[in-house]
């Protein structure tokens, strides 16, 4: 037994020996009169002594107690929890030591639990989606940056914070308090105009706590997802409709034909010219989809090399020089330097041969096409301009869709696909280089190509 239990002990036994003696010291008195002042006063003495030990030990008791509450108190403090106290052998003091031997658990479970709680915050913060959780009052305890970004919200949020403050769209209220209600997940799209009508894929979920639950919703941006579903639907619908009219067209003439047309000296060879044209036209369409593809998907066989803008510009001029003959449109090549650019031969050529034949196709009788070269700060600038029928302003920021046309009945009269500047643009940007035109009705277009030169042949790697 410890010291305190036996001074405790000791106590309680002086107490009840000077209770016992007060009584006796009654009873003798009233016997022997004599007896009564000493038998009271050795009873003071003993109730004396039995209050002092018991005064020192409750302070003990109390000191001892306090420090075991500070020690608890500060428990997680590794200064604190690692100093070794006289905790004594009785009953409180074996507490005490059983929790000194489980502290170091506690506070490993609770570093696992901080450093776990730091990781998950990582990372739905530097998530690209947008989260926000909310509680059963509606009140924000976390939203993460992107989604801050995405409703206009300053950083960072504070918790508490009325969500109906933090969004106010009524889509996304209703779903996160669908989900509060039901207690189901909720999935819908969703356009936001606060984050600049962008459309989001919205995942939203019940998020069950201890004491109370709440809902978490997970934001995922899909407006260029959609601008590819429109683009593709419109590409399906373009393609279809392109097919469509010379397929009619072959159809009609070679039923035609032989429903006893095959007779006609007069009209059969023009039925076949008309066959054949549209077959042309077929074929142009799906080699402008190939090279669309191609283009597209980065899949060419060679690799870029150092090619000369005037080789290929004099390559391309040879192409249409026949074209421009017959239509009575001259083109004029300002003097130019042999500038080296690194590119694909064959697209170079395609995309002046693509211009070239638009700026002949689409100009006026004895109309013009200007070419010039120019080169400054590593970037060589090529300029196709004519003096044809122009672009109206609302057709310019579309004029390199696919199938895209403005003047529809012209471009097909004159065999054009709509692929052309489609295909012109996706060679420039494959070769690091940019393309921009400008237009007024009536007055002529030009385009205008930017490339970066090709290192000097010293600069190249071996």
């Amino acid at each position: 037994m410890s010291r305190r239990v036996v001074a405790s002990f000791v106590s309680i036994l002086l107490l009840v020996i000077a209770v016992s003696l007060l009584a006796v010291d009654l009873y003798v008195s009233s016997e022997n009169p004599r007896l009564r002042s000493p038998l009271f006063i050795t009873s003071l003495i003993i109730l004396a002594v039995a209050a002092l030990l018991s005064h020192l030990f409750l302070r003990a008791f109390k000191t001892r107690v306090s420090l075991l509450r500070t020690y608890v108190e500060h428990l997680l403090d590794p200064q604190i929890a690692q100093e070794k106290l006289p905790w004594g052998d009785d009953e409180l003091g074996l507490l005490a030591r059983s929790l000194e031997r489980t502290a170091p658990r506690v506070r490993e479970l609770v570093d696992s639990l901080k450093i776990e709680g730091a990781r998950r915050e990582a990372i739905l913060a530097s998530m690209i989606e947008g989260v926000v959780a909310v509680d059963s009052d509606l009140r924000v305890t976390f939203c993460n940056h992107s989604f801050a970004r995405t409703v206009g919200a300053p950083m960072p949020v504070k918790q508490g914070l009325p969500f109906l403050e933090l969004v106010r769209d009524p889509g996304l209220l209703e779903i996160m308090t669908r989900v509060l209600v039901t207690g189901q997940r909720v999935e819908r799209r969703l356009t936001l105009p606060a984050a600049g009508a962008r459309t989001f894929e919205i995942l939203a979920g019940p998020l069950a706590g201890p004491s109370t639950r709440g809902a978490l919703a997970l934001l995922h941006d899909i407006t260029e997802l959609e601008r590819l579903e429109r683009v593709r639907k419109d590409f399906v619908a373009n393609v279809s409709h392109e097919l469509r009219t010379p397929l009619a067209a072959i159809r009609g003439y070679a039923e035609t034909l032989l429903n006893g047309a095959m007779e006609d000296q007069v009209n059969n060879r023009r039925f076949l010219e008309v066959i054949l044209a549209q077959t042309d036209r077929l074929i142009n369409i799906a080699s402008d989809l190939l090279a669309l593809s191609e283009l597209e998907t980065n899949n060419l066989a060679t690799p870029p090399r150092a090619i000369s803008i005037r080789a290929a510009l004099d390559s391309a001029l040879r192409t249409v020089e026949s074209t421009a003959r017959m239509r009575g449109v001259q083109i004029s090549c300002q003097k130019m330097a042999d500038v080296q650019v690194l590119a694909h031969e064959l697209r170079l050529e395609q995309v002046f041969v693509n211009l070239l034949e638009n700026a002949v196709k689409f100009n006026r009788p004895s109309g013009e096409v200007r070419v010039d070269v120019q080169v400054s700060d590593g970037k060589a600038c090529i300029t196709i301009s004519d003096t044809g029928i122009g672009i109206p302003s609302e057709d310019l920021p579309r004029i390199f869709e696919r199938f895209y046309r403005v003047d529809k009945a012209r471009s097909r009269a004159v065999g054009g696909t709509g692929l052309g500047l489609s295909i012109v643009r996706h060679a420039i940007e494959q070769m690091s280089g940019s393309i921009k035109v400008a237009s007024q009705l009536g007055e002529g277009s030009q385009f205008t190509i930017t490339l970066p030169t090709a290192p000097a042949p010293s600069d190249r790697p071996n």
